[in-house]
């Protein structure tokens, strides 16, 4: 499992933690039942604290990612992918949205956002 934190973000560690194993579980890198590093062998390769990885673990298994077996690790469980879809397509629209709103406020007209965005969907 490759992860990868930026200490200088402003994202709590523990967010960016979560958020890379659902990106590795929503392209397949992690499937159903693969077992997570433990939560010392992730904090010491990421030279962070064991109880940071920890709140990311138990972030991911309120969340329905994972499932800890006590004594014997954490493991990703057979999530929905309809529902990390659906997740992804929501950030995505929030992202446009701010893009149009900002497009709006510059003056630039829907028209001209249309073709922008044609453009950029041009492969």
């Amino acid at each position: 499992m490759k992860i990868i934190i930026n200490t200088s973000s402003m994202i709590p560690i523990y967010e960016q933690i979560m958020e890379a194993v659902k990106r590795q579980i929503a392209d397949g890198s992690l499937a159903a039942g693969d077992p997570l590093p433990s939560v010392r062998v992730l904090a010491g390769e990421l030279k962070i604290s064991a109880l940071t990885v920890k709140k990311a673990y138990d972030g991911l298994e309120a969340e329905g990612f994972t499932n800890t077996v006590h004594g014997k690790g954490t493991y990703v469980t057979a999530a929905n992918q309809e529902l990390i879809r659906e997740r992804q397509r929501r950030e995505i629209e929030e992202a446009i949205d701010q893009a149009v709103r900002r497009a709006r406020s510059y003056g630039i007209e829907d028209a001209e956002i249309r073709e922008i965005l044609e453009l950029i969907l041009e492969p």
